[in-house]
């Protein structure tokens, strides 16, 4: 239950990142902080078992992805993984702004979400990923927490030999 898939279908996690822009983007733009709530979730979600308990990453593997199937295709599923990590970070502090009454400072938070998901929405670049890569380069993650991340640094990233439609 609390695994992530390996690979990782890139529709799929650009489709979530959509969605994440989509809905931080009507929390900052109508105010409506509460729905900061659903993104905390869907991230610690994701960043725990992957699409299986995200509303959000399931439908993007099982509505979304397999109609875009022509353009699948899989990256590794650690770096995707710690990007969720990063971003349930960043959405629980969103949303513990919002309940400690510093609404302004949680749309702060919000509208900085933003930046990064969009980034991986439309031009399917992983600031999460890129991280990754940099604690890999520096030492600080094993190879073998990511053996197929060996090239990630420039942007060729080796893929695992199982093309499974497993999706972050």
């Amino acid at each position: 239950m609390f695994g992530f898939p390996n690979p990782v279908n890139e529709v799929a996690a650009r489709t979530v990142a959509a969605g994440v822009v989509t809905m931080a983007g009507v929390a900052v733009g109508t105010r409506q902080l509460w729905i900061t709530i659903f993104l905390a979730y869907g991230f610690v979600a994701r960043a725990l078992t992957g699409p299986r308990l995200s509303p959000l990453g399931f439908a993007a593997t099982r509505v979304v992805a397999p109609r875009l199937a022509r353009w699948h295709k899989p990256v590794p599923g650690a770096p995707k993984r710690f990007a969720q990590a990063m971003g349930a970070a960043i959405a629980l502090s969103a949303l513990g702004l919002w309940l400690a009454g510093s609404g302004t400072a949680c749309v702060v938070v919000l509208a900085a979400l933003i930046v990064p998901a969009s980034l991986e929405a439309v031009f399917g670049y992983c600031v999460g990923c890129r991280i990754f890569a940099l604690g890999m380069r520096a030492g600080l993650l094993p190879a073998s927490v990511c053996a197929e991340c060996g090239d990630i640094w420039s942007g060729r990233v080796g893929v695992p030999s199982q093309r499974g439609l497993a999706v972050d």
